[in-house]
């Protein structure tokens, strides 16, 4: 099993920015790929950026030169920069870890107002 806990989240104006750190721990053999996922009231799970063990990323669209996703491999923690924060970047952000199966944090909220 693998744990994992996210930290960071909170109460932003528009404009301002948050880190979102997440942990990993337990049975981690091998990590393939972290990542950030958001889900809003109403709307669908959403990825926001991912990181390959081998180093490919890939952000969402609309979070594309605003939001940096990096990883410690030594500590097995997962950081995502969240700079110019938008209203629309209100949700839920979710660390997911995939090694040979898919694990998800808790969660941790994100208020971002105009």
């Amino acid at each position: 099993q693998v744990q994992l806990v996210e930290s960071g989240g909170g109460l932003v104006q528009a404009g301002g920015s948050l880190r979102l750190s997440c942990a990993a721990s337990g049975s981690i053999f091998s990590i393939n790929s972290m990542g950030w996922y958001r889900q809003a009231p109403g709307k669908q799970r959403e990825l926001v950026a991912t990181l390959t063990r081998v180093g490919n990323i890939n952000y969402a669209d609309s979070v594309k030169g605003r939001f940096t996703i990096s990883r410690d491999n030594a500590k097995n923690m997962v950081y995502l920069q969240m700079n110019s924060l938008k209203p629309e970047d209100t949700a839920v952000y979710y660390c997911r870890v995939v090694t040979i199966q898919t694990y998800w944090g808790q969660g941790t909220q994100v208020t971002v107002s105009s």
